[in-house]
């Protein structure tokens, strides 16, 4: 197997799954900031466009993060970060289409069509004037989830499931582009703090994040 990876949270969160599972796995390394992932012969094999990608041995390409994440729990059963049961499992996978839902997918859309304006209105339809609302139903989703985490270690309970890790990835750079974490969101600020910690963050930050002091 390859991973085709490069800068970004998406990828980020692929390795620190890998990270997680101690999982290693070639890579080829593809320039997002170039745009080498939006023109052939990167979209030859994967017309999404998007990073990271998971080449399987017979030569399937897998182009989802979940989906790449789900496969390498398949492969890699323990330490169990999808479930163990179908309850466990079920449980995960409401956790994170919620932070998905609820954050990570309003957030990237907001830093797309704000910040990251000048480099992705050339890539994708982009609507700048749907920036700020996006940001705000990021916000309003952390601050629910903030809520609903009360007295817990981990999003989906008391153990660490892949809601965490697509979570961390997100917040973690999303911080270093105008949308911080707010302190008034007490559990979720305590949590990001634990996950901070552990070793995993730093063994996933890409070698051009460390050299220019990003957080992906």
């Amino acid at each position: 197997m390859k991973l085709y990876d490069s800068l970004g949270p998406n990828p980020r969160l692929v390795r620190l799954f890998m990270a997680e599972k101690g999982v290693d796995l070639p890579k080829a390394q593809i320039d997002l900031m170039s745009g080498e992932n939006r023109r052939p012969p990167y979209t030859d094999r994967n017309p999404g466009g998007q990073m990271p990608a998971l080449e399987l041995d017979d030569g399937t390409l897998l182009a989802e993060t979940v989906a790449i994440c789900e496969y390498l729990e398949e492969l890699h059963p323990s330490p169990p970060l999808v479930g163990s049961t179908p309850a466990e499992r079920a449980n995960t996978r409401m956790w994170t289409r919620r932070v998905e839902l609820w954050i990570t997918e309003p957030l990237t859309a907001g830093f797309r069509f704000g910040e990251g304006l000048a480099m992705f209105k050339g890539r994708m339809r982009t609507i700048p004037q749907a920036a700020d609302d996006l940001k705000a139903t990021a916000r309003d989703g952390i601050e629910k989830l903030d809520g609903l985490v009360a007295g817990r270690d981990f999003i989906a309970g008391s153990r660490l499931t892949l809601a965490d890790i697509v979570l961390y990835s997100f917040l973690d750079f999303a911080a270093g582009v105008g949308q911080p974490l707010d302190p008034k969101n007490a559990n979720l600020t305590a949590w990001f703090a634990r996950m901070a910690a552990r070793p995993s963050a730093d063994e996933s930050l890409h070698p051009i994040a460390k050299a220019g002091n990003m957080r992906a």
